[in-house]
């Protein structure tokens, strides 16, 4: 007997208007689709899809009469779909995992349209079941060391994934399950989870402009993200560690900066980059039509050392000049954690206000990112508490 699979289960992508047909019908590959003349709302750009005609399984199906289920939702294709689509409109389908019990699916190491990736049979493909689960099991990803590639492993199903195995269904937004919920029956579970959809997990405006937000500041659609930093050149841990493994080149820019001295405290620095965040992310970003088309980075010190904790004179200082450079420096848009409030030791009662202050006056859109390492208590994040 083969040993029961410890995967909560696997993942399609669809456009919420093609639920209803999904559920009673289940999900169709695309020869099927295109045989039987099926109307659907597509969500894939037509080249990447039609990429996957030419590719053959070890035993000569090809991808495109195979139904695509990965083992990671969050992942580059999901991330282009919602640059490209308004949010409310994408759902994530799972699947029940009974269905690598059939002898007839493919398990991949990755993208399956990507050369570098290895269709095994279902058998092949146990054996390398953990070690898939693994390397889809992130948070984030890049192309350079092959986890963009590999965080879209697949499950390639024959022909049509019967409606009896689909177990949920997620969306991203309140909205979203509130329109789904008019479609469909109402026992099909349909769950909330913005974090999947690359979505923050609350928003709360403080003004017009100025919000809060919690969720992974690094996918906002902000045009500028602040990372806090030391002086001397160190990126050990929290967001600046994230930013050295996943944008080298902006620690290589703060790396000199701190062994020029150019960077002290209440003096934050600007990287501007030239390439897009968007395309870095998405799957095959050459077709992406929507992608920002930069993003930069604001490196705001908020110690001298690594070892000390912030100072909350010196963030002020920041603050300061921000507010008197960010139109010369041309940030049309701002993400900026709550500063000194995680590794820094300082606590948001007293950073919030400070940084409200001279956030709420900039005439752009501000989103500040609550501390994740602790929870808020609501009399802290009020627009009366964090604007009196």
């Amino acid at each position: 007997m083969r040993k029961k699979l410890q995967i909560p289960g696997l993942f399609y992508i669809t456009h919420i208007n093609n639920i209803p047909s999904i559920l009673s019908n289940g999900i169709y590959c695309h020869d099927r689709i295109e045989r039987e003349n099926i109307d659907f709302t597509p969500i894939y750009d037509k080249g990447i899809v039609s990429n996957r005609k030419g590719i053959r399984t070890p035993d000569g199906h090809t991808l495109w009469s195979l139904t695509n289920l990965y083992f990671q939702p969050r992942n580059p294709m999901l991330y282009r779909v919602i640059n490209e689509k308004p949010i409310n409109d994408i759902a994530v389908i799972s699947v029940r995992p009974e269905i690598l019990e059939r002898l007839d699916v493919y398990i991949t190491t990755g993208n399956a349209a990507h050369s570098s990736s290895e269709i095994l049979s279902i058998g092949e493909g146990l054996k390398s079941l953990s070690r898939i689960m693994k390397e889809t099991n992130i948070e984030y990803w890049k192309e350079q060391d092959g986890s963009k590639r590999r965080i879209m492993a697949e499950c390639l199903v024959p022909d049509v994934v019967p409606p009896n195995l689909i177990q949920t269904i997620y969306v991203a937004t309140r909205n979203a399950k509130e329109n789904l919920e008019q479609k469909i029956p109402s026992n099909m579970p349909i769950v909330t989870e913005p974090n999947m959809f690359f979505h923050p997990l609350m928003i709360r405006n403080i003004t017009n402009r100025l919000y809060l937000a919690e969720g992974d500041m690094f996918f906002s659609k902000a045009q500028t993200i602040t990372i806090s930093v030391n002086t001397v050149g160190i990126m050990g841990k929290g967001l600046a560690s994230r930013t050295r493994y996943q944008f080298p080149d902006v620690y290589v820019y703060y790396e000199d900066l701190c062994k020029k001295r150019r960077l002290t405290m209440g003096n934050p620095k600007i990287y501007k980059r030239e390439s897009s965040l968007d395309y870095e992310l998405s799957d095959d970003p050459g077709t992406l039509t929507n992608g920002n088309s930069e993003k930069w980075f604001l490196l705001f010190p908020t110690k001298r050392h690594w070892r000390e904790n912030s100072d909350i004179n010196g963030i002020e200082e920041g603050l300061i000049w921000l507010s008197n450079s960010y139109k010369k420096e041309g940030i049309k848009s701002l993400a900026i954690p709550a500063l000194g409030c995680g590794l820094g030791k300082l606590e948001w009662k007293d950073v919030g206000p400070l940084m409200c202050k001279y956030l709420s006056k900039l005439d752009i859109t501000v989103a500040i990112y609550l501390p994740a390492e602790k929870h808020t208590p609501k009399e802290y994040l009020s627009s009366e508490y964090l604007l009196s």
